[in-house]
């Protein structure tokens, strides 16, 4: 065998290695973990785990930068049962809360809002964090159907 059929033959044989184990490891990092909030957001999925689980159980994470806020199974007067029962579950209500809590602004009553982009600011959504299982817990989240105005100083 010369030198440059040895080159071919090496470079052929990782090619067709990292060809075959690439996918799979693709596949592994581009899910995230559950844990990190990827778990199933419809309401039946959540259905189950609260019916397998107790009130603590976890189902999702959201955050404000490092701070984790939980989401738990709860009961009918706070946590997931609270707002799927009292304000509805779906995937449009799981991204209004990640964007409340992620990137809204503190409202005073222990959690994050987002508002309406005019002055004077108008509260659109709103999420409340402290319950019976702990102070990093998402007690409600509820879109403001009646707005107060905001700070009228600012405009």
């Amino acid at each position: 065998m010369t030198f440059q059929t040895a080159v071919k033959a090496a470079f052929s044989t990782t090619a067709a290695l990292s060809v075959l184990l690439a996918p799979s490891a693709g596949l592994a990092s581009a899910a995230p973990a559950p844990s990190q909030g990827t778990a199933e957001v419809t309401a039946s999925g959540f259905d189950a785990k609260c019916r397998s689980h107790s009130r603590t159980y976890v189902l999702k994470k959201y955050y404000r930068g490092p701070r984790a806020i939980t989401l738990r199974c709860g009961t009918p007067t706070w946590g997931w049962k609270h707002i799927k029962a009292r304000h509805g579950w779906s995937s449009t209500m799981d991204k209004k809360i990640n964007a409340a809590i992620w990137s809204g602004d503190d409202n005073g009553r222990g959690g994050y809002s987002t508002y309406l982009n005019q002055c004077p600011r108008v509260e659109k959504f709103r999420t409340i964090i402290g319950t019976p299982a702990g102070n990093n817990d998402l007690l409600t989240a509820y879109k403001v159907d009646q707005p107060a105005i905001a700070g009228t100083a600012a405009c």
